[in-house]
């Protein structure tokens, strides 16, 4: 790894260490006249001299910050500035009092003076007295309010054991959550609308259940089986098929804010994102208990394991700390390790608990009872683990500067070993390399624009950092794929402090660590001192009397297979939330799941069984007057299809869809280094996610690079706790799948396969067409105006083409050069952000004939029933 070229020597001397509640010796430092020293003799010091490159108000000369007091007891680049108490070990000290004047602190202005520094070893041998943080008087004291939200809010009482309710008309339900839907719907004066057909039923269960379409012959087998049980045997080969991990295991991935970069500022690959991805698959088609795969995922490696492959596994659960957006552009690490532990506990009390827990960061929580002092309970358990995301924070890094191999979990599985001698010669080149960049760097032979636009030293640093990362493929165990991103216990546990207005620099007092107050879950085992305390959080997250996980679980599977849930703030539970339209019914559900072991496909099966999820999906204008939501379930109500649903349903109609699993990600090939929004990274990611086949849930996501085939509809948002994701109509959908690259093979594909048996009338191959996409036949009426299009459709084509100069078949577009830089960066750590050109391929029908039935195929895929789901 290289430094700066020119850098205070200060800076290189003092690290950057760990949390800044770094224990320091017991000293009195907030001693009246010790406080007034150092106001009066101190601060005048480090403000005169050292500022203007050592504090928040500059990029702090090696990560040095002067006007915090634990920013000189954490350091900068090699150790503490000053230990409290001894001065004798004091960098600061050290580099102020040097004779060699081109080393000596501080480098520009004036020199200290013997009384200056006398009075700064007088101030740190007297325990380096600081003004103390003013602690909020509100801060840990009882809130009346809060007592009060506590006790009346219904997400955080006890879960009740609600009694079936008694209905007129019994013959109606099948299931006790019909007779709760039914209860509330006759009390309202409101009748269920009739059963959706068979054809409706298996669209609607295939999707909800795998995101992929039924085939026409699982149509066909549905409508002649005429047995009662026919629809239970079509629920339960969808819950046996490897396609309901992928599309369940996706909500959770929405959830669990999965992406496989940092995201903005600078975006770091995330090359192991993948394994997390498929673990969440497996889990979900192998039935894991769903109490277990939070306890997995929270506390993965402190669970014990019989094999190294189970340890692999529980290692790799643990992504979901590690996986979340991160600014490893911060300037400071304490800021740096506060905002991921944050960024954490959002996640973790989002998706499991749907709490806005980190509202309560910088104050107590101005809607739902939680204190500071909880949220900060919580912190302690994460300053207590390693975020091992493979990253560190260094703001204006190039290259590998951002790649903490230490910050990775390495597996438990052997590592091959590497031939010796390989591994000296290609060192031996980084070293050649490294020294003829490091002479050139930023001189002004270096910064000298060649004739390519670009500084002269920039071939250097290319050569540098290709090498370097050779060598790291060759000696880095998560390089050869043996590490994944996760989390484990830090070297230092303990409890935190309190950030006073969530400013990570200004510590109040010490909390322990624990858990929310905001509600009782009895027989809670209090934090292990010798741990982190995330083995304890994750059991007091799934206690069977924790009143809000299974609620929150429960609700999460209802909106998927509604359209919204029985709450219908998913992701929030609190004050500010929704109340739940049928209360009793969503304790009802809870208490089954828990009974149930807590297995999601017992749940999904039972709900898909029930006549509600069943009914019909027509308008009854008045009972729509009364309900317009249909937040009483009198309807099914239709939904558009996902992004994934819509690019997976046009490749299955196409004959195209792969549906074996994919080896890996084509991010795992990236390295650790920063992406450029629009450079040869990001193209690749784009050209490779254009180019399979496979499932959606397996193409690359990397944090602004959305494949293309999913952004017109609504892909979801990467950087937060997204339980319900948006379904808007805009016109840009419409020009999407009029002139979308995919969208066009896919109807050529679809068009060919109809066209293959030459046998076949055009009555045969429409009808085809229409089970293929639609799952229906089509009506006389419809053929009648297929067959229409597609005469009128071919004579004017060929009319077109006629007069046309022929193009050759899926020639591609001829890219715009992009220019050279005017301007390159002078800053040899700034990336090169010249953009790559986009390319597009034209996609071309062989003759007249294939191009009707492309245009026929295109407007199916385009119709608003191929995109809705009844």
């Amino acid at each position: 790894m290289y430094r700066p070229r020119i850098v205070a020597p200060l800076a290189i001397l003092l690290i950057a260490g760990g949390a800044s509640g770094q224990a320091t010796p017991k000293l009195d430092t907030t001693d009246p006249a010790k406080v007034e020293f150092f106001e009066k003799k101190i601060r005048p010091i480090l403000t005169d001299h050292c500022y203007h490159c050592h504090s928040a108000d500059t990029k702090p000369a090696g990560f040095l910050r002067v006007d915090d007091r634990n920013g000189l007891i954490v350091g900068g680049n090699t150790g503490a500035a000053i230990v409290p108490g001894d001065p004798g070990k004091s960098l600061l000290l050290k580099r102020v009092s040097l004779k060699d004047e081109k080393r000596r602190m501080p480098l520009e202005g004036k020199q200290l003076t013997d009384e200056q520094i006398a009075d700064l070893t007088t101030w740190i041998k007297d325990g380096a007295a600081w003004p103390a943080v003013r602690v909020p008087a509100s801060l840990g004291k009882p809130k009346p309010e809060y007592e009060k939200l506590k006790k009346e809010h219904w997400a955080w009482q006890p879960l009740a054991n609600p009694k079936t309710p008694t209905i007129k008309d019994i013959s109606w339900a099948k299931d006790d959550i019909d007779r709760f839907i039914l209860a509330k719907l006759e009390e309202k004066g409101l009748k269920p609308v009739g059963d959706a057909d068979k054809l409706t039923l298996i669209r609607r269960a295939t999707f909800d259940l795998t995101g992929l379409p039924p085939t026409p012959a699982e149509i066909e087998t549905f409508l002649n089986d005429d047995s009662t049980a026919a629809f239970e045997k079509v629920v339960d080969r969808l819950l046996s098929s490897s396609a309901f991990g992928e599309r369940w295991g996706r909500h959770w991935l929405d959830v669990a804010r999965y992406g496989e970069s940092t995201g903005p500022s600078r975006n770091i690959p995330y090359p192991h994102a993948w394994k997390y991805r498929d673990y969440v698959i497996d889990t979900v088609n192998a039935d894991v208990p769903f109490n277990r795969f939070i306890q997995e995922q929270i506390a993965g490696d402190l669970l014990s394991a019989d094999t190294n492959a189970e340890r692999d596994r529980l290692l790799t659960a643990t992504g979901f700390l590690a996986l979340g957006v991160k600014d490893v552009n911060q300037r400071f690490k304490v800021r740096f390790v506060m905002d991921n532990v944050d960024e954490q506990i959002d996640a973790v009390t989002r998706s499991v608990l749907a709490l806005t827990v980190s509202c309560a960061r910088c104050h107590d929580h101005k809607f739902d009872p939680i204190p500071t002092t909880d949220y900060y309970a919580l912190a302690g358990i994460f300053t207590s683990t390693d975020n091992c995301a493979g990253v560190r924070n260094k703001m204006g890094g190039g290259g590998l500067d951002y790649y903490d191999p230490s910050m990775l979990v390495k597996l438990a599985s052997d590592l091959p070993p590497v031939p010796p001698e390989q591994v000296e010669k290609l060192k031996e080149e980084v070293a050649v390399a490294k020294k003829a960049w490091d002479a050139i760097r930023g001189t002004p032979e270096g910064l000298k624009i060649a004739a390519d636009g670009f500084p002269t030293q920039r071939p250097f640093r290319l050569k540098y950092e290709k090498l370097q990362a050779e060598f790291l493929a060759l000696t880095d165990p998560a390089a050869r794929g043996y590490a994944v991103h996760g989390a484990r216990d830090a070297q230092k546990i303990g409890d935190t402090e309190v950030r006073i207005r969530g400013e990570a620099e200004k510590l109040g007092p010490t909390v322990p660590r624990a858990f929310l107050t905001t509600f009782a879950v009895p027989d809670t085992t209090k934090v292990n001192p010798t741990q982190s305390g995330r083995l304890e959080l994750a059991n007091w997250l799934t206690s069977n009397k924790n009143p809000l996980t299974p609620r929150v679980a429960v609700n999460r599977v209802w909106q998927h297979l509604f359209g919204q849930g029985l709450v219908s703030t998913v992701d929030n539970f609190g004050v500010m939330g929704a109340t739940p339209s049928h209360p009793e019914l969503l304790d009802h559900l809870a208490n089954r799941f828990i009974d149930d072991g807590w297995s999601v496909k017992k749940l999904v099966r039972m709900i898909v069984l029930t006549r509600a999820y069943q009914l019909g999906s027509e308008t009854v204008e008045s009972q729509r007057a009364i309900d317009p939501a249909n937040r009483l379930i009198w309807r099914h109500s239709p939904r558009r299809l996902s992004a994934e649903e819509i690019r997976d349903a046009t490749l299955v109609a196409a004959g195209k869809l792969d549906s074996k699993r994919p080896t890996g990600s084509p991010a795992q090939e990236l390295k650790m280094i920063e992406m450029r929004d629009n450079g040869p990274e990001a193209r690749t990611i784009n050209e490779k996610a254009d180019g399979t086949t496979h499932r959606s849930v397996y193409l690359p996501l990397l944090r602004g690079v959305t494949p293309r085939s999913l952004e017109a509809f609504d892909p979801v948002e990467q950087t937060l706790v997204t339980g319900k994701r948006d379904a808007t109509t805009v016109p840009g959908q419409a020009l999407y799948l009029l002139n979308s690259t995919f969208i066009r093979r896919q109807s050529l594909n679809l068009a060919e396969r109809l066209l293959k048996d030459k046998d076949t009338t055009d009555d045969i191959r429409i009808q085809r067409a229409y089970r293929l996409t639609l799952g229906r036949t089509p009506t006389e009426r419809e053929i009648a105006r297929a067959k229409a299009f597609l005469g009128e459709y071919e004579s004017e084509y060929r009319q077109v083409a006629a007069n046309t100069p022929s193009a050759k078949p899926n020639e591609a577009k001829k890219p715009i050069d992009p220019q050279k830089p005017k301007n390159p960066p002078a800053n040899p750590d700034e990336a090169d952000q010249t953009g790559e050109p986009i390319v597009e391929s034209d996609v071309h029908p062989k003759d007249a004939h294939t191009a009707a039935w492309l245009a026929f195929t295109q407007a199916l895929f385009g119709s608003a029933e191929f995109r809705y789901l009844r």
